[in-house]
């Protein structure tokens, strides 16, 4: 079943993807819920939430129903329309027409009746009243429990969870001044109704990976940076809201944003950014005394690694050897994609994923209509900061022809060939598909080989993907910058007193390997490597199997649905353990959260494992509270999944082994 569907429908009693109740872990907000004291918190007191489901049904339902279908639908139509409109102009014409071009959200209040905005208001009222006894719960909890404010915390979101306003004040811009082209219902309707606009904004100068002449798109800064990618879908809220609870505000909390889209090194050359994060540490200490507690979220975990280098580097940081250990008490590493996201191949390869492989027929239809495939990944190339998420590790970690180290028993499909292609028969002269299939160390190749000679020299230049089989190797890759993203080629700090702490979710299924074929829609292949960049392979939805192990052209594996299982987990629990990769000694603590979704939860409710929704789990959140309130040392490894048997199969060996 399709992520999709079960967010809208809910799973199965039956279904593979229910968990019984019994075998969830309780919140830790609700640890003592039978025996809890007149005084402590709970999620919602029974009477309340009675009284706030019956609240409004004895309204006037029928007229609602009838002026929101007329009003609501109204709009969608015109929306809809649009979205299948040509690329000739049809569609700003539609928005003139509609009288959509300079409409907002106060001229759609004037026009509507106020019985029905009345009626609307009280919809969403007892909505509300939940969230809001909800949204604190563990925080409160916790505060009830003794725990406080204690070190001074840093945020650091992940990928697109940041977003991107516009400063330009060139003609081209001035619209936009101010406005969100990433992350709110600005970049929507700047993608709906001046789409070109849009990408000239949003995708960066191919050869200086910078704002293209006329274009200057920057990170929103605090809070609001991260907390929603747009109104109602949260990010980092719930945490705030926790961390607010126990006394955290902007004097000793603070959310380092960045342009996701820059390579490493420009968010330096460009923003100043590993700078003014290094300047936030040593206040933060300076001002409490306490070193500090850092937080990243997926690809800001690569971004904090960066960082540990760069900081301590001569002619970088000029931090020293020491400055980690004497600035930094904790790093929480939530869900970090430490060996890169396998899917980041198939978007920039052919501007694919598992969401796109999923949509039915007119789904895809409208979709190409309105954003190509061609498009999606000149834009996916046109961001160099998405191509550091390529996977790390090669073979030694991905797998060969003929085994991976997370292949399950009975399995008839070896993860090791991570692009499996079918052949297109007689015209197999001109397929731009292999003669056979590729492992993930032929897989990479083969994307720079498909795609520009600007995409090819800036992702090389800037990143590395390799293994570091010797401690000399290793140390001599710490001057390096392209090596610093690369956890499998470089050290920890020599920092003995860090704490590290990975939380990350498993048992969702997660895309693994890919089925391709020619695509149709390109011209003939003879001119493939000639370097137009126009992808020239799809993947092969017309691959399924009955048991969703192969899903329209994606092998699934085990991960958080986003991230792999190897990728979140090799590292935390056994890279790290190896001297030549951890030489200080740092003490590395893993607790997996298993993906135990509410079947009528939007966003999978208090136990999920899903890699955004899992920013809102409760016992993450609960963990979070109590490393920054000085408790972390109660906090015990727990690991469910079968990464150290995986772990354990990656041909990655220490010092001692290779030399015996």
């Amino acid at each position: 079943m399709s992520d999709h569907r079960r967010r809208i429908f809910g799973i199965g009693v039956n279904s593979p993807d229910s968990t019984p109740a019994s075998s969830r872990d309780a919140s830790p907000a609700a640890a003592q819920q039978d025996e809890r004291p007149a005084n402590s918190y709970a999620v919602v007191p029974a009477a309340k939430l009675d009284k706030l489901s019956r609240k409004g049904k004895n309204r006037a339902t029928k007229r609602r129903n009838v002026w929101i279908f007329f009003v609501l639908g109204g709009l969608l139509g015109v929306l809809v329309a649009g979205f299948f409109a040509t690329s000739n102009g049809g569609l700003d014409k539609l928005a003139d027409m509609a009288g959509l071009s300079d409409m907002n959200l106060d001229a759609i209040l004037d026009v509507l009746p106020a019985g029905l905005i009345q009626e609307v208001r009280d919809l969403q009222t007892p909505e509300k009243d939940v969230v809001n006894y909800d949204s604190f719960a563990i925080g409160l909890q916790a505060r009830s429990e003794g725990v406080s404010a204690r070190y001074p915390v840093i945020m650091i979101p992940g990928v697109i969870s940041t977003g991107l306003e516009s400063w330009g004040t060139e003609e081209q811009s001035r619209q936009y001044f101010r406005k969100r082209l990433w992350g709110s219902w600005s970049m929507m309707r700047a993608l709906v109704l001046d789409k070109t606009s849009w990408k000239r904004h949003i995708m960066l100068d191919p050869v200086t990976g910078l704002d293209p002449p006329g274009v200057k798109l920057r990170a929103a800064q605090g809070f609001d940076a991260a907390d929603f990618f747009i109104t109602g879908y949260w990010i980092w809220n719930k945490i705030l809201e926790n961390l607010a609870t126990i006394g955290y505000d902007p004097t000793n909390a603070f959310t380092a944003a960045y342009d996701w889209r820059l390579s490493y090194m420009n968010y330096e050359k460009r923003d100043q950014y590993f700078t003014r994060l290094r300047n936030h540490i040593e206040l933060g200490k300076q001002v409490s005394g306490l070193k500090v507690v850092l937080l990243s979220h997926s690809m800001g975990s690569q971004v904090l690694y960066y960082f540990l280098h760069w900081v301590e580097a001569e002619g970088y940081g000029h931090g020293g050897p020491s400055w980690v250990n004497d600035h930094i008490e904790s790093w929480i590493n939530i869900s970090g994609c430490m060996l890169g996201a396998l899917k980041d191949v198939p978007a920039v390869l052919s501007g694919e994923m598992r969401d796109t492989a999923q949509l039915n027929a007119l789904a895809v239809y409208g979709l190409e209509k309105f954003l190509s495939r061609q498009e999606r990944a000149e834009i996916f190339r046109r961001m160099p900061g998405i191509s550091s998420m390529l996977p790390i590790g090669g073979e030694a970690v991905w797998g060969d022809h003929t085994s991976a180290p997370d292949d399950r028993p009975g399995q008839n499909i070896t993860y090791g060939n991570f692009l499996s292609f079918r052949q297109s028969g007689n015209d197999s002269a001109n397929s731009s598909t292999p003669s056979s299939n590729l492992t993930m160390g032929q897989a990479l190749p083969y994307l720079f080989a498909h795609t520009q000679q600007w995409y090819r020299d800036a992702t090389q230049q800037a990143y590395s993907r390799g293994v570091a089989h010797t401690g000399k190797v290793v140390e001599d890759n710490q001057h390096i910058p392209a090596k610093w993203i690369n956890p499998l080629e470089t050290r920890l700090p020599l920092a003995p007193d860090l704490k590290i702490f990975c939380f990350y979710g498993i048992g969702k299924p997660t895309e693994r390997a890919y089925f391709y074929r020619d695509d149709p829609a390109s011209s003939s292949g003879n001119n493939v490597t000639t370097g137009d960049g126009d992808p020239r392979v799809m993947i092969d939805t017309s691959h399924s199997t009955s048991d969703s192990f192969v899903d329209r052209g994606v092998i699934m594996g085990e991960g958080d649905g986003t991230v792999n299982l190897l990728s979140t987990g090799y590292m935390c629990n056994k890279g790290w353990k190896m001297k030549r990769y951890n030489p200080a000694g740092i003490k590395v603590t893993t607790h997996e959260m298993r993906h135990e979704p509410d079947r009528f939860s939007a966003r999978g409710g208090p136990n999920t494992g899903d890699h955004v929704d899992i920013l809102g789990r409760s016992s993450l959140n609960d963990l979070i509270l109590r490393i920054a309130g000085g408790q972390g040392d109660k906090i015990e490894t727990k690991v469910y999944s079968d990464i150290m048997m995986y772990a354990d199969k990656v041909k990655i060996y220490d010092d001692e082994v290779e030399e015996a």
